[in-house]
């Protein structure tokens, strides 16, 4: 048997009456007969043993022999006789008394041997017992909160009135719009055009009673809890049974399966073992088991040759595993491969598999519960094959890799595997092919399994037929009669994956956490598998729990289970070349304009969010964001949820059941998220369940809350707003109408707009709300300072009741010198007290003299005398401006290092300190003129270099120096005193012994820097360089010879305090001077065409080229380049600065020539002559030598002919297209004028496959052609003659769709007559689309139809009007809107070729787009009978500034801001009309006002225009 002893009992047959004798006879006689008749008694008893021992079988052959009493008639009369036989029967009764003894010894150490055992085998079970139990009422707990949390999905078995509260909230929710809406239209007359009334009306008319059943809140749901309980003794279940009047077929049997498998508990023997622990294994005679803590479980076989049968892990070892057909998955495939068995089930998207093997999460095998039945009958054949003689294996047979067989498993039934991995004995790989008698071990995949398994035999005797009967036990052979009929038969087991899981923590990986978490919910039970999609060999579900009964909802997903417990999560591919979409900013009110506002949110009254309500758009938002999330097309439900929020993501939340625009803020876990709601200004935390993502048309409307404070007005402790403050505010002005008065632009520190607000009564404005705060004195007027930050009268003495506080300083400041805000170093520092404040390496630290602490305290008390009433102020920070900034609670000095951008965060350097740090502009102030100064010495550590040959410290040497330095106490001596920064330094630090360690000395003893190399000087033979010794402490040599004490080897002290044998003196030459002249300019070809092969891209756009010759000498030039450097020699010093051409080591190990363009500490800035491109390379792989000085350069740059790039130089986007376009390729290049200077680049015209460069780049927008240069039509060429004459077959290819005509221009007024416009779009202030309302074309009708009505009549069928296939510049066609249906168009551009994108143009509103191809549909012809209804046109009067200071510019046109293109759209809201100047070249027209003024006025007067 597997694991266990047997223990074998034999009983013997004994005779009942001699063992008598033998075991009870007393010394005294027999018992019942007198002392003279014993001797009678003795002869019956020998009779009647004769009697006995002819009647019964032979005795045992284990039995020992029996005393033998042959007792004759004729002895009996002899006393003589008589006394020998009393002699034997008395040495027979003592031996048996002596016996008797030792079995009652005996019978008493077993008693008591086997209460002692009993004892401790109750102790044993008592203990498991209570384990158990304690097992069961934590699994009970568990099996309580799973169903309590089933109970919340109570909610949808009362489907009539949840449909009746939908209907009353739905009905709700347009009364509310209707009644807002009213109020709008009400209180501005003009935005009745936007909205129609009559409908507004009458949903606010309708009724609302008897529209709702209310009887429904009667019905119950019929769920029940019931205790099954059967045979209470053995075992007990709890069902939660949740019936309904529905019941689906499938899981009704799917229930009826679990019942007859034990509630579900674990699977049939007749299915496919699973793998997973705690699966039982059948026990032999032959076999042993032996279990130990590691996964993988083990087998042995008591015959003569061991055979260990080893589960293989496959997260251990990268195998290589047959992959499972994923065919199994499609249900026609499957009926294809197989023979038709009893397979009358339906295969659905969502079936009931049962999980057979799990590796993890992402990698586990399942079976489908239909084929349950099939598989019985399929094991069964099997068992069937491996019975008979032909599947035995014997010493001719072989294994060969990728065979199949069959393999014995723990459930004592074979299963058909492949054999994966074989091994040989005395091979020490794997093998092919290789004998059964050869074999050492074999690795096989259970195919309907999913499970890798392991067999290793050991063996000594191979050729005998315990060897094979051995191999057999485990092992048969696939006959060609079974693999013929297996063949049919699709593997069971087939590969999963969690779509879009990963590990919550990737640097680890799965752990056994989650691994534990998915066997426990997924293993030994039935589930419900969703496939969703295929990844190679694997397929992608989510497994979801079986529910008890048919109720529905009541499914666990496997996936959402492991990201709420955080063992794994979402995985959110993020695009590396797309950036999120961001919300536009909202619109800033323009100053001193009172303008209608709505406050949507308040934090305080310094802080709180108003919307504007001059339009209806937010209202039209609301209602699209409402009937697209509360219903979304079912093919983009999954595509909508979001799994990964990503903080600053655009989103759709969820808010008292109502849909509005978000941005994620931030992650307070859980699987929960923190959002701002963008149109109110208000932040919630939710569950990810209740985020969607937006969809690209809701980006179109800017931002709606606008962040701001009330202006004038104070908090009363000048901090922080009272709540009783904040209190009153939210009670004047929360949620409702206001007017406020916008009396400044956006503060840069905060983000806020300060503003006036006033109440709105019914006859008008109430007054200002600040007034009225501080009037109630909940707050203060703001006061005005006239006296700036940096005046020069400064305040010395503290107030008075700061005095007692600031004792101790004025005393420590009556010690020392008077204060200076500029550290001042004396003539002479030696050993001067200090402290490390920071430390970046050994070459670069920071310290504080000790005693200049009192400084450091009056810096902090003046800033914050100076800077905690101050107010922020709105300061342009730019780099190298000195400021006071608010780190840690503390106010220091400080200097910005860098230009603060839009974030609003500053780096800025504590000038005190000496380290940088990261702080919100809102913490800075301007720092004044008399307070800039630093306190810091930045100082390096002399006579020492780094170590290794480096030129730059390691991180290990910063990290030593960083733990032991930081915030320590030393003692400094410089050499000099300088105003060399850093200033060359010795530090000592004390140890444990109070003894001071150079912090040098210990660097150079842990092996991280080298003694520095000097010249020693009155040398007479030559210049030669000595190590100088750094300077050691008197007391070092005194106590050299001293016993220290014994320290610990880690201990810091004892790092710092080893002490190494001093080094012999080596001697260096020194740096040598060296110059060397460049290459040979490179040789130009004549003007005209000629073939090159572009090198490399330069970052500046230059192309390098080598023409065909030069390609040529190329190859021989690198052959002799190595055959000349066989070695690397051995790097010199040099001086770099007169070093001009040289060789390099490149990254390739391969000698190249090259010229240096710049030193940059241990590396040099290089450029390979001969191919053109910019690399930096180590000094020791550059040699200031020239190599075949007498070859010019061989490439040469050239520059593109006629176009200038955008901004004056090739941008990052522009050089990667032509490196995209150019890089490798042999190029037709038009050499059109030749350098002044030979080394200067070509102006050349470049063609990539007949096609002008020129053009590429300036149809991608890169550059822009020359005037001159498109006129003359140089860049327009054929294909060259060089090209391949390419003969391609067009018959029998559909023919081309004829070209339409062009859309016609609505008719414009005379030139000088007013008309009124609408403006459709606007692309920048001065080009928009207009639209003459007056126009006759307006009413056009052709064929009794306005182009209004033809158009609704072909969206009604527009699944009849074809596909565009013709996608040509200028080509009209119909475009799908976001609104699903089809307007006219016409083709702009191709914006991507995989997958196509088209570029097209609203003709009747301006506005672009970019389509896939399946939204572009053919123009019907009589749709180009009608003018277009949008005019594009060009204002006059005005352009844009030449000096423009917005930060934010249009991206399509940089010479506008965004500003400005905000401010022309709120111009041209109102009545505008137009007059045409012109209409050649394009149609240039002015727009005026309603009171004649032109609309653009207001422009110029703000500086974001000026006049024309």
């Amino acid at each position: 048997m597997l694991g266990k002893s047997k223990l074998s009992l034999h009983l013997c047959h004994v005779s009942p009456f001699f063992p008598a004798v033998e075991s009870t006879l007393p010394e005294r006689g027999v018992d019942g007969l007198k002392e003279d008749c014993r001797i009678i008694g003795l002869l019956y008893t020998a009779k009647m043993n004769r009697k006995s021992r002819s009647s019964r079988s032979p005795r045992p052959k284990n039995m020992g022999p029996l005393p033998q009493f042959d007792i004759k008639e004729n002895d009996r009369n002899s006393v003589g006789d008589l006394r020998k036989f009393e002699k034997k029967v008395d040495q027979a009764l003592v031996r048996a008394a002596e016996n008797l003894t030792i079995l009652n010894s005996i019978q008493e150490t077993l008693q008591t041997g086997l209460s002692q055992q009993v004892e401790k085998e109750k102790s044993r079970l008592q203990l498991e017992i209570t384990h158990a139990t304690a097992k069961a009422i934590h699994g009970l707990q568990k099996w309580k909160d799973c169903q309590l949390e089933k109970l919340t999905m109570v909610e949808s078995y009362f489907l009539n009135t949840k449909t009746q509260m939908e209907k009353a909230e739905e009905r709700k929710r347009s009364l509310l719009l209707a009644m807002q809406k009213a109020r709008e239209v009400r209180r501005l007359k003009f935005l009745e055009k936007y909205c129609p009334l009559d409908k507004v009306l009458e949903t606010l008319q309708a009724p609302v009673e008897n529209q709702f059943d209310l009887d429904c809140l009667s019905e119950n749901t019929g769920l029940r809890c019931a205790l099954t309980s059967h045979s209470v003794n053995e075992r007990f279940s709890l069902v939660l049974d949740f019936s309904s009047n529905q019941k689906d077929l499938k899981q009704s049997d799917l229930a009826q399966w679990l019942q007859t498998n034990g509630g579900g508990s674990s699977l049939s023997q007749a299915t496919a073992p699973c793998s997973s622990s705690g699966s039982s294994s059948s026990s032999s005679s032959s076999s042993s088991v032996s279990s130990s803590s590691s996964v993988s479980r083990r087998k042995s076989i008591d015959l003569a040759p061991d055979i260990v049968i080893e589960e293989v892990l496959e997260n251990d070892q990268p195998v290589s595993l047959p992959p499972t057909d994923l065919l199994l998955a499609n249900k026609t495939t499957r009926d294809k491969r197989r023979k038709p068995l009893s397979t009358s089930y339906t295969r659905t998207v969502t079936q009931y598999v049962v999980v057979s093997h799990v590796v993890n999460p992402n990698h586990f095998y399942v079976q489908y519960l239909a084929e349950k039945r099939e598989g019985e009958l399929w094991s069964k054949k099997i068992q069937m094959f491996c019975s008979k003689p032909s599947s035995l294996l014997c010493a001719r047979h072989t294994l060969d890799t990728g065979s199949m067989i069959f393999v014995k498993y723990e459930d004592s039934l074979w299963h058909r595997a492949k054999v994966t991995e074989v091994s040989q004995v005395g091979c020490t790989g794997t093998v092919q092919c290789c004998p059964v008698t050869q074999m050492a071990s074999v690795q096989v995949f259970f195919m309907d399994m999913g499970l890798t398994t392991s067999i290793t035999i050991k063996s000594e005797d191979r050729e005998s037929e315990v060897f094979l009967k051995a191999v057999n036990k485990y092992l048969r052979r696939m006959v060609d009669v079974a693999k013929a009929d297996l063949d049919a038969f699709s593997p069971l087991a087939i590969r999963c994956c969690l779509k879009d899981l990963v590990p919550y923590d990737l640097t680890k990986g799965w752990t056994k956490e989650a691994q534990m978490e998915f066997r426990n919910m997924v293993l030994s039970t039935a589930v419900k598998m969703q496939n969703m999609g295929q990844d190679k060999d694997a397929l992608l579900v989510d497994l979801k729990k079986v529910p008890v009964s048919g109720a529905s909802g009541s499914y666990i997903s496997v996936r959402d289970h492991l990201v709420f417990i955080e063992v794994a999560r979402f995985y959110s591919p993020v695009m590396a070349s797309k950036k999120p979409l961001l919300y536009y900013p909202p619109i800033s009110p323009r100053l001193y304009t009172e303008l209608n506002a709505v406050v949507s949110y308040i934090h305080s009254p310094g802080d709180f969010y108003i919307q504007l309500v001059d339009n209806m758009e937010s209202l039209l938002l609301k209602d699209k964001l409402q009937s697209f999330y509360n219903a979304p097309p079912e093919t983009e439900q999954e595509e909508l949820c979001i799994y990964c929020p990503v903080i600053g993501e655009a989103c759709v939340a969820l808010f008292e059941g109502m849909w509005y625009r978000a941005q994620i803020t931030g992650h307070p876990g859980g699987r929960k998220v923190e959002v701002m709601y963008v149109d109110f200004g208000n932040k919630e935390i939710l569950s990810i369940s209740d985020l969607r993502k937006i969809k690209d048309e809701f980006f179109s409307l800017p931002a709606m809350a606008i962040h701001c404070c009330i202006s004038s007005v104070v908090p009363l402790d000048g901090r922080n707003w009272s709540e009783a403050c904040t209190s009153r505010f939210i009670s004047l002005a929360n949620q409702k109408l206001v007017v406020i008065l916008a009396t400044a632009n956006q503060l840069r520190s905060s983000g806020l707009i300060p503003i006036k607000v006033f109440e709105i009564g019914p006859n008008g404005l109430l007054g200002s709300i600040g007034d009225k705060l501080v009037e109630e004195e909940l707050a203060c007027v703001r006061e005005r300072s006239n006296k700036r930050i940096g005046d020069d009268s400064v305040m010395w003495d503290p107030p008075l009741e700061q005095d007692a506080d600031r004792a101790g300083a004025e005393d420590a400041l009556s010690g020392c010198p008077e204060f200076q805000p500029q550290l001042q170093l004396p003539a002479q520092l030696k050993e001067v007290k200090v402290r490390v404040s920071h430390v970046t390496s050994p070459s670069s630290f920071y310290v504080q003299l000790i005693k200049h602490d009192p400084w450091l305290k009056r810096v902090c008390e003046l800033l914050k005398q100076r800077c905690s009433l101050s107010e922020p102020e709105d300061v342009v920070w730019k780099e190298g401006m000195f400021c006071a900034a608010h780190i840690n609670g503390v106010w220091e000095r400080a200097q910005v290092c860098a230009d603060v951008l839009s974030n609003n965060i500053a780096e800025v350097f504590r000038c005190d300190h000496g380290n940088k740090a990261k702080v919100h502009i809102s913490n800075l102030l301007p720092l004044p003129s008399e307070l800039v100064g630093s306190l810091a010495l930045e100082c390096t550590l002399c006579d020492i270099r780094p170590a290794g040959g480096r030129s730059t410290w390691t991180a290990t040497s910063c990290d030593f120096i960083s733990f032991y330095l930081s915030g320590a106490s030393a003692v400094l001596t410089a050499k000099e005193v300088t105003e060399e920064r850093p200033l060359p330094v010795m530090l000592m630090c004390s140890n444990t012994t109070g003894q001071l360690v150079s912090i040098a000395d210990s660097l150079v003893s842990q092996g991280l820097a080298l003694r520095e190399r000097r010249p020693v000087s009155n040398v007479p033979n030559g210049l030669t360089e000595e190590v100088v010794e750094s300077p050691k402490d008197p007391q070092d040599t005194d106590s050299s010879s001293d016993t220290r004490p014994e320290e610990s080897p880690l201990s810091p002290v004892s790092v710092l305090s080893a002490i190494r044998p001093k080094p012999s003196p080596r001697r260096f030459g020194i740096t040598e001077m060296i110059c060397t002249p460049l290459y040979l300019a490179p040789e130009l070809p004549c003007p005209g065409h000629i073939l090159m092969t572009v090198s490399a891209i330069g970052d500046d756009g230059t192309i390098y080229g080598r023409t065909t010759n030069a390609e040529r000498q190329l190859e021989q030039l690198k052959k002799r380049l190595q055959q000349s450097m066989k070695f690397n020699a051995c790097q010199k010093s040099y001086t770099w600065k007169s070093v001009h051409g040289c060789i390099i080591y490149g990254p390739d190990m391969l000698w190249y020539r090259g010229q240096r363009l710049e030193v940059l500490g241990g590396h040099v800035k290089v450029q390979y002559i001969d191919y053109g491109h910019v690399e930096s390379v180590p000094v020791v792989h550059v040699h200031p030598r020239l190599l075949f000085e007498d070859v010019p350069q061989l490439c040469v740059p050239c520059e593109l002919y006629g176009i200038t790039p955008v901004g004056g130089h090739w941008q990052r986007e522009a050089v990667a297209l032509l490196s995209e376009l150019l890089l490798n390729r042999c190029v037709d290049v038009n050499i059109m004028e030749l350098p002044a200077d030979p080394r200067g680049p070509l102006t050349v015209e470049l063609f990539v496959d007949g096609l002008s460069l020129s053009v590429i780049m300036s149809e991608n927008c890169h550059g822009s052609l020359d005037p001159e240069v498109r006129q003359q039509g140089v860049c327009d060429r054929s294909a060259p003659t060089f090209l391949d004459d390419w003969d391609i077959d067009t018959q029998g290819l559909r023919e081309e769709e004829q070209p339409l005509g062009a859309f016609i221009n609505p008719e414009l007024p005379p030139d000088g007559e007013n008309f009124p416009v609408r403006v459709k779009h606007l692309l920048t202030p001065n080009e928009l689309f207009l639209w003459p309302l007056d126009s006759p074309s307006n009413s056009l009708e052709i064929d009794g139809e306005t182009l209004d009505d033809a158009l609704n009549r072909i969206n009604e069928n527009i699944d009849a009007v074809p596909q565009l296939c013709s996608f040509y510049r200028g080509g009209p066609c119909l475009a799908e809107y976001s609104d699903g249906k089809y307007y006219r168009a016409t083709i702009m551009d191709i914006s991507r070729m995989d997958p196509l994108l088209i570029v097209i143009q609203h003709v009747d509103y301006g506005s672009d787009d970019t389509l896939p191809t399946n939204k572009v549909r053919q123009m019907p012809p009589e749709l180009l009978l009608f003018p277009t209804c949008a005019v594009k046109v060009k204002v006059s009067g005005f352009k844009a500034p030449a000096e423009n200071h917005q930060e934010n510019m249009l991206s399509y046109s940089p010479s506008w801001s965004v500003r400005a293109a905000t401010h022309m759209i709120d111009l041209l809201h109102g009545y505008v009309t137009a007059s045409v100047l012109t209409q050649k070249p394009e149609v240039t027209v002015c727009l005026y006002s309603e009171d004649g003024q032109p609309v653009y006025m207001p422009l110029v007067i703000r500086g974001l225009a000026e006049l024309d």
